[in-house]
């Protein structure tokens, strides 16, 4: 029979597991759905507090992570129907696409390239530099 000790101590464990894999996969399990353009593989969204935090979680698994922001008081807020086009540096669109939420996450060759957001009409574009084995978060933000 087991002393009463190691049936807490059992009882802690299975609850600590339990939590631990909770938090781990609740958020990968919201993920919007994965897509495929050429050579890129890319996930857009971040819509509610859920898929925002689910897309957090697995971003540091894409080499690239675009966000984008409306700067407003009292603080700023997260913008979707974004529209994103990355060229490469023979100015070939690898990617063309609008992002369903305030998050754009894509794994695609080591390179430099072009990021261009527009939102009703003002693009904003930066000149960016992905690197094997390494995250790129870039952050685009409108004034309102």
């Amino acid at each position: 029979m087991k002393s009463r000790a190691s049936v807490i101590a059992t009882a802690i464990a299975v609850s600590s597991l339990t939590l631990t894999l909770n938090a781990i996969g609740a958020p990968a399990s919201h993920v919007p759905a994965t897509h495929i353009q050429g050579d890129v593989t890319y996930i857009t969204g971040g819509v509610g507090q859920t898929e925002a935090d689910a897309i957090k979680h697995v971003a540091k698994y894409y080499p690239l992570e675009l966000e984008f922001l409306l700067k407003a008081k009292p603080k700023d807020e997260y913008l979707s129907d974004v529209r994103v086009r990355i060229k490469d540096v023979h100015d070939k669109m690898v990617l063309n696409v609008t992002a369903d939420g305030p998050f754009l996450l894509a794994k695609m060759p080591a390179g430099k390239y072009t990021v261009s957001a527009e939102r009703n009409g003002q693009v904003e574009r930066r000149q960016i530099e992905i690197a094997a084995k390494e995250h790129r978060r870039v952050v685009f933000e409108w004034q309102s």
